[in-house]
């Protein structure tokens, strides 16, 4: 009898294991199914609307100086707009099966930071905002892949800047502390309400989708900063308040020099 109980068990324990088992696979099958649904919007706005300014051409604009002009300028927007979100897509699907070849190892935070800052100053200027660098006094190294460290900064101070309005600030600070490093981008844009917050990384989750549509944005830069920082052993998080702006933190394992 005693034998007969503790088979009993053991069938309820592995009975227990498959349907968690098979709720996971279920649940995967279900963000297959949305994913692709979600992809397949995506591209198809796009395309329609090149599809529809061509068309419109053909008919007769493209003779039209009142119009011709206008109608390409809006074929090339959307065009751009169809290679952006390709490329977040390849880079996504690289990033998730682990197949980008990263080379992780020390690099120098500084410098990929203060890089991608250089290249954001112009466009923190024509939007009439201040991009403030807090650069610490002592160098700091961290383990990352270098290419995939400049994503993740590019695509945090991206959205910094596309939801900050004229006037407003983002800062962008870095620094070691004990075994880990701390990058910070905050601003102080428009913000995420609370029941957002936990969302935002997913793909193509959009708080504003007009706005994000207007700002370029595919939806997938805040999820391959995720998988960015999962890849590299790190993590990110948002703190944010509606109407006070939002601050994003990376947290690395800190490394030593490779510098003599």
């Amino acid at each position: 009898q005693e034998h007969s109980k503790l088979l009993e068990i053991k069938v309820q324990e592995r009975t227990a294991e498959l349907q968690a088992i098979n709720a996971r696979l279920t649940e995967n099958d279900r963000l297959k199914s949305e994913f692709l649904s979600n992809v397949s919007h995506e591209l198809r706005s796009p395309a329609t609307a090149i599809a529809g300014y061509a068309e419109t051409l053909l008919d007769g604009a493209l003779e039209d100086p009142a119009f011709n002009r206008t109608f390409v300028t809006r074929i090339e927007e959307q065009a751009t707009r169809l290679n952006t979100l390709i490329f977040d897509l390849l880079e996504l699907a690289r990033v998730e099966a682990e197949e980008h070849g990263f080379e992780i190892g020390p690099v120098d935070v500084s410098a990929i930071v203060q890089a991608s800052s250089v290249e954001h100053i112009n466009v923190a200027k024509s939007k009439d905002l201040n991009l403030k660098i807090e650069s610490p006094s002592e160098p700091v190294w961290g383990m990352a892949d270098a290419s995939g460290l400049r994503t993740i900064v590019d695509n945090l101070v991206d959205n910094a800047i596309n939801y900050t309005p004229v006037g407003g600030t983002v800062t962008v600070r870095w620094w070691r502390e004990s075994e880990r490093v701390f990058l910070e981008i905050r601003d102080t844009g428009v913000g995420i309400a609370k029941e957002y917050q936990t969302r935002i990384f997913e793909r193509f989750f959009r708080v504003d989708r007009a706005r994000s549509r207007e700002v370029g944005g595919t939806g997938l830069g805040l999820s391959i900063v995720k998988h960015l920082c999962q890849v590299f052993d790190g993590e990110v998080k948002v703190s944010s308040r509606l109407g006070h702006g939002s601050t994003f933190t990376v947290q690395l394992q800190a490394a030593k020099s490779t510098v003599n």
